[in-house]
């Protein structure tokens, strides 16, 4: 396992006020976050194989959670260090492995040294981060060789999620947030990464965690508020009136069956989130 990290914790005063944002959010969201959130075995098995995952390697998560793709990923091979800003989330991640070196730490400054990692993952953080120079310069940084591969949807492709027409406030602040894939590669070029390949990621109606797109072709996921508390576009960035009226037109439509036309609106070949897999120079 790679060595004890400089500093185990990072105090409030080293962290960027956007950090201090998503540690207030998580910190709220993650006590209730185990109830709709897990790790997709296809998901899982898709960053093992981008990543390359070998028994004999060492591997980093930023911006881990509760650990739920952490966990998934140690048990198919390697060893593994995980960072996230907030402490209630690492609390749960704790209690499901002791194999595992939880870190609390923002991804701005990551406390490992230098070549430390075979490769390193980031499923769904990347729009939390204030910008995405840091944080891939950092994963560089401590890679020594392998791959850094993302999970995330892309600004072009949450365009076309029907949720647009429902919760159009929330979701063009959603969209705000989320890099899209030139800006996302542009970066990871900057960082020092070699090759940068994409992915898309179609949701399916099996699909076993509940994040933001989730209820593709489930939409009555989005009328329990339980699955509503553990997504942060609707935790985060919704107004109370607009996710009212837009639950009840939405389960107006369910029931009518006119949902089937609106949804047939917003298909898209584009895919729903994107594998985005940066490679270092050999």
């Amino acid at each position: 396992m790679v060595g004890k990290p400089t500093a185990l914790e990072r105090s409030s005063n080293d962290l960027t006020d956007l950090s201090r944002k998503v540690l207030a959010l998580y910190d709220t969201i993650g006590n209730t976050y185990e109830r709709s959130r897990r790790a997709d075995p296809s998901i899982a098995q898709k960053l093992a194989q981008e990543l390359r995952l070998t028994p004999a390697g060492n591997y980093l998560d930023l911006g881990c959670g509760t650990g739920n793709y952490t966990v998934a990923l140690s048990s198919l091979g390697g060893e593994w260090s995980a960072i996230d800003v907030s402490e209630t989330m690492l609390r749960q991640a704790r209690e499901k492995s002791r194999n595992i070196a939880w870190v609390q730490s923002s991804a701005d400054a990551i406390p490992f040294p230098d070549a430390a990692f075979d490769g390193a993952i980031c499923t769904l953080a990347i729009h939390h981060f204030s910008s995405l120079r840091s944080p891939f310069c950092e994963v560089r940084r401590t890679l020594r060789s392998g791959a850094f591969v993302i999970f995330t949807g892309l600004a072009e492709q949450m365009r076309d999620y029907w949720l647009c027409h429902y919760f159009p406030e929330m979701m063009a602040r959603s969209i705000k947030k989320m890099p899209s894939k030139s800006q996302i590669r542009a970066a990871l070029n900057e960082a020092g990464f070699k090759s940068v390949e994409v992915t898309p990621f179609f949701v399916t109606s099996q699909l076993e965690d509940m994040f933001l797109y989730s209820g593709k072709h489930r939409p009555e996921l989005y009328l329990e508020p339980a699955v509503r508390a553990n997504i942060s576009s609707f935790a985060n960035l919704a107004n109370a009136a607009e996710v009212q009226d837009g639950l009840a037109k939405l389960e107006a439509d369910v029931l009518s069956g006119d949902f089937a036309s609106i949804k047939a609106r917003y298909a898209s070949e584009a895919g729903d989130y994107a594998f985005i897999t940066a490679s270092i120079p050999t």
